[in-house]
């Protein structure tokens, strides 16, 4: 597959430099670095599995909480006034 790639002048000469530095060609330096950078994408854990000790650990022991928010926000805002 054939990628059309632009860069501005800083990262061309970059670029340029490494590839001349290793011996070999730009296409290979950008190839290895999105190789590179493929591999510790999908090694980054989701949002799921950095908070999944997480959910649920101060459990309100209400299973319908996301259902019905504003009838409980409502009951816990009648609670407070009457014991003022």
């Amino acid at each position: 597959m054939t990628i059309s790639l632009r860069l501005d002048d800083k990262l061309a000469q970059q670029l340029e430099a490494v590839a001349r530095e290793r011996g070999v060609s730009k296409s290979e330096v950008v190839r290895l670095c999105l190789e590179d950078y493929l591999a510790r994408e999908q090694a980054r854990p989701t949002a799921w599995e950095l908070g999944k000790e997480l959910f649920g650990r101060h459990s309100s022991g209400r299973s319908d909480l996301s259902e019905n928010c504003e009838q409980v926000l409502r009951e816990l805002m009648h609670a407070k006034a009457r014991r003022r």
